[in-house]
């Protein structure tokens, strides 16, 4: 099959960028224009800002080397033997500290009670739907993790001054802010 020439005009600096790949590459400016454009088509859902900005979270996340991606089997297999141990007062109190030490941590990224829930979806502890400005659903995979994200979320609110009224539902937390 004959290949289909197009001609392509870049700034220079494109053009710089494209010869630098090519050299570190090893590859043809063609090979390299047919890969990009088929990585482009293979991820332009990633151009979706929503996307965009969970795809970045995730990096952010994974890169710092203080998150894990953990089997849900596993992560509630731990919430089971966690119910189970005989020190199970002493885990809830270190996981307030956890909670709160995250907060004095992120201070200068997570502001709104909204920030912290689409942070901890994106950590996929839950799904959020937002109901109104200030109420949200989370929606639980089991109701093992209801114990853990509550606190966690109550801590949270706790240390950045959020008040906050969080119900428990089957597999669901409902939580309303006080703008007040």
């Amino acid at each position: 099959m004959n290949p289909t020439r197009i001609t392509v005009a870049f700034d220079q600096s494109t053009a710089n960028l494209l010869e630098k790949l090519s050299e570190e590459t090893e590859l043809s400016q063609s090979e390299l224009m047919r890969r990009a454009l088929r990585f482009y088509n293979e991820n332009k859902a990633l151009w979706d800002s929503a996307q965009r900005k969970k795809t970045f979270d995730y990096l952010n996340l994974l890169s710092s080397g203080e998150h894990v991606i953990l089997d849900v089997d596993h992560w509630l297999l731990f919430l089971s033997l966690v119910e189970s141990c005989t020190e199970e007062n002493k885990f809830w109190r270190s996981h307030r500290e956890v909670a709160r030490s995250h907060a004095e941590q992120l201070k200068n990224e997570v502001h709104t009670a909204e920030e912290l829930l689409s942070r901890l979806e994106t950590c996929n502890l839950f799904r959020m739907t937002k109901n109104s400005e200030s109420d949200f659903t989370l929606i639980l995979g089991s109701e093992l993790p209801k114990k853990f994200v509550k606190i966690f979320i109550e801590e949270y609110f706790s240390a950045m001054g959020i008040k906050a009224e969080i119900k428990e539902h089957l597999a669901k937390l409902i939580v309303a802010v006080n703008h007040r």
